[in-house]
């Protein structure tokens, strides 16, 4: 595998030496705003961060309290995390006195599923339909799974790359057919491996008890509050967090666009009896979008999607059926508890890497034996990743071998270092192969990994809420005491007070009662 990977990047150097730089990124980032206590917040979305509906960089997710921060898509990582940083800046200066962003991706302290605000996005039809939809995941799935936060990564490539892949692997389909066929080949791949990811990356192995209250589980507890796992890599990740029973007859494994089209049409406009029992409405209000199996595609959990920008009136599946892939999103990264601003340098160079290991090896097609096995290595490396007696599942040479994950793990650091090395040819310097030294170290020295730190700082006494409540003030202490430049401040200004003017606009534009309004953005053309 390794040596046919080695070829393609030989290829592409000789013919097209900097077609690897043309790599655009965006990081769109959670957090909770939490009180001075540890508590989720319960104030209102600040006035000065501009509307969450129309806001460019700074919106809300599932709550009120649940802030989502967006970089603009950057060509260099150095551009990404400044952006990132300054939408911090910016936020931790306009929150209200006490708050502070929560540093882990498990929540804070939560009373029950009314402590969770909805997030409003005021009273034009489009605000309506986003609070809407989130009323319907607190009926499906309970407010409490929905306050999980964690950082999405955005990675595509430009078509100077596109051509130049093209021509290496001598194919000549339409650009854009091929480049979806290849994006979906990285999905495989980025399936297969993305217990990787968990493993260097999962910072969630201990939560508070409030989180799971009432629930069954299996952790081990220490102090009076705190669960957790020892080997654990990501709770977030594991059946404890993101899971939709309802969505596992999906059996989505990427294999084509148009049956991965077809599979979420059918989702959104097939009715599922345990929604169709909650109703649609209750007290003369929409209390669900629908009652089908998902409202809309973006209920559909994974840990990484297609995308394609979706133009005005536009359905995401629409898209992606009429355009072709734009774009992948990966959504499986905890936030780093120990950066202020949830990731680091190195973490996003090694998904460079990674990612362009997986688009550039082969890729095979995949059945629903593997697809199982898939799903099983992942929740193995959430919930005992930095177990030195845990086993995985692969696939060599026909066959299904099981073997350690080190052994496993350091085998595809070898590839994705064979990019690294590529990356740094092109621009220069060696941040790229030191992203990959410190992912080998993890592997070689479980004790160094995120999950571990954490692990170890939140059972020695201190309890989960207390660490990551410490972290969370140690972080807005950090980026306030790093105040934005009067310029970006007020460029940051300037966009929230565009941003409520836009909002006033959609809602006077409106010409259509919500009922009506419904009905026609569920319509699929």
């Amino acid at each position: 595998m390794s040596e046919k990977l080695a070829a393609r990047l030989e290829k592409l150097r000789r013919r097209h030496p900097q077609a690897l730089a043309d790599i655009y990124r965006g990081i769109e980032k959670e957090g909770l705003r939490v009180d001075s206590k540890g508590f989720i917040a319960q104030s209102d979305h600040p006035q000065a961060l501009g509307s969450a509906l129309t806001h460019p960089n700074i919106t809300t997710d599932y709550s009120e309290a649940l802030l989502e921060l967006i970089t603009p898509v950057t060509r260099e990582v150095d551009e990404l995390l400044t952006s990132l940083q300054e939408i911090h800046q910016f936020v931790h200066a306009n929150l209200p006195a006490g708050e502070s962003l929560w540093a882990g991706s498990m929540p804070s302290l939560l009373d029950g599923d009314e402590s969770i605000r909805i997030a409003e996005y005021g009273e034009s039809n489009l605000g309506k339909i986003k609070h809407v939809y989130r009323r319907g995941l607190a009926y499906r799935y309970g407010r409490i799974m929905q306050s999980i936060a964690g950082v999405h990564f955005n990675f595509s490539l430009g078509d100077d790359f596109w051509r130049a892949y093209q021509e290496v692997l001598a194919q000549s389909a339409p650009l854009q057919e091929f480049k979806s066929e290849s994006y979906f080949s990285l999905i495989r791949n980025f399936r297969r491996w993305s217990w990787l990811l968990m493993y260097l990356f999962g910072a969630s192995p201990a939560l508070d008890r409030s989180f799971l209250s009432g629930r069954d589980h299996k952790l081990d507890q220490f102090g009076t509050d705190t669960l957790g796992l020892p080997h654990a890599t990501s709770l977030r990740m594991s059946d404890l967090g993101y899971q939709n029973n309802a969505q596992s007859s999906l059996k989505i494994c990427f294999n084509h666009l148009n049956t991965y089209v077809k599979t979420l049409y059918d989702a959104t406009h097939t009715p599922f009896p345990r929604y169709e029992a909650i109703g649609l409405q209750r007290d003369g209000e929409y209390i669900q979008l629908n009652a089908n199996l998902l409202q809309i595609e973006n209920e559909y959990y994974n840990t990484i999607r297609p995308k394609r920008v979706a133009q005005s009136g536009e359905k995401p599946i629409q898209a992606l059926k009429r355009r072709g892939i734009e774009y992948i999103e990966v959504r499986c990264l905890d936030l780093d508890p120990f950066s202020p601003i949830g990731v680091s340098e190195s973490q996003i160079r090694f998904l460079d890497a990674f990612l362009l290991t997986c688009l550039l090896s082969d890729s095979a097609k995949i059945v629903d034996e593997e697809c199982s096995i898939i799903e099983e290595n992942f929740l193995t490396a959430v919930s005992r990743g930095r177990d030195a007696d845990v086993e995985l599942v692969r696939l060599q040479q026909s066959d299904y071998v099981q073997g350690g994950l080190q052994e496993w793990a350091l085998r595809i650091l070898e590839q994705v270092e064979l990019c690294a090395r590529e990356l740094d040819a092109i621009k220069g310097g060696d941040s790229y192969a030191a992203a990959i030294r410190d992912a080998r170290a993890k592997v070689n020295d479980p004790s160094l990994t995120p999950s571990a730190r954490t692990y170890a700082a939140v059972s020695n006494g201190q309890g989960y809420v207390d660490w990551t409540l410490a972290m969370s003030q140690a972080h807005h202490q950090t980026l306030t005491a790093n105040p934005l430049s009067p310029e970006r401040m007020q460029h940051y200004v300037r966009a929230g007070e565009q941003s409520w003017a836009d909002e006033r606009a959609l809602r006077e534009a409106d010409n259509l009662p919500f009922d009506a309004y419904l009905k026609q953005y569920l319509t699929y053309v």
